[in-house]
């Protein structure tokens, strides 16, 4: 871990506030989506934005710069606001998958994390369509919806279950059959996508979870505290562990090496 213990002293205030801000942010994001009245506009890199984005994450950099203001935080749809040179940096995405948010999907989140000199201490993963929320920080444990998360003691990868999300990147870096091979040596491949593979992963029910290429820190950030804190390992494709590379793969563990083609 790069920030000593010491100096992060105790998490369970941040995280108090994370959860508390999330409770703010569901109460923006739901209506939106029940109600299905929205305007969907297009950013440059081709991904969907609406009005319950822009509100939501208003919303999250308000209470949380109302209550840290000496902390720094950076946003999908706002860039970074507040104390920029702080060590305490927030990173948040307020609707991770858009796109099934804008569709009627209730596979998308509002992630919440709290980093210190780059690394992530708190995350906070809000689902509230699915009626899930997964929470960690550093030394605390992570939990689903106040239960305990440990990641699964599956060793072989014929007795795996993996989640793989296929992107064009992948076929830009000419590795599209790799994750094919991948899947087709697993006892059982799906594509959870987003978030939620990642959260699988931390509760044990999969085992591999292989993300998109062109995924961003705050996509990121906070899924990786949930995700080490039940004893998971998060890394990029070439095993590096770090939230802040285009590439995000989260395990049990024991089957982290079959990511070697991917490198």
């Amino acid at each position: 871990m790069n920030a000593a213990h010491s100096e992060l002293g105790d998490l369970h205030a941040e995280l108090d506030l994370a959860r508390r801000v999330a409770d703010a942010a569901d109460q923006i994001t739901v209506p939106f989506y029940e109600r299905r009245s929205f305007d969907v506009h297009w950013k440059d890199n081709r991904t969907e934005v609406t009005e319950a984005d822009r509100q939501a994450e208003s919303a999250i950099s308000a209470m949380i710069l109302a209550e840290r203001a000496d902390h720094g935080l950076f946003g999908e749809e706002h860039g970074l606001v507040g104390n920029t040179a702080s060590d305490w940096r927030w990173v948040i995405d307020p609707v991770d998958g858009t796109s099934n948010f804008v569709r009627g999907i209730p596979v998308w989140s509002t992630l919440i994390a709290l980093t210190f000199r780059d690394e992530p201490v708190v995350g906070v993963v809000s689902a509230p369509a699915m009626g899930r929320r997964w929470w960690a920080a550093r030394h605390l444990g992570a939990f689903a919806d106040g239960r305990r998360c440990q990641v699964s003691s599956v060793t072989e990868i014929g007795e795996a279950q993996v989640s793989v999300t296929f992107s064009p990147g992948w076929d830009d870096l000419g590795l599209t059959g790799e994750l094919v091979q991948l899947q087709q040596h697993a006892y059982r491949a799906r594509g959870f996508g987003d978030f939620w593979q990642h959260m699988l992963v931390a509760e044990g029910a999969i085992d591999l979870a292989i993300d998109a290429v062109g995924v961003a820190p705050y996509d990121l950030a906070a899924v990786m505290v949930v995700v080490e804190e039940a004893g998971g390992t998060f890394t990029d494709r070439h095993g590096q562990r770090t939230h802040l590379h285009d590439t995000a793969i989260s395990s049990n563990g024991y089957l982290h090496h079959h990511i070697a083609a991917l490198a």
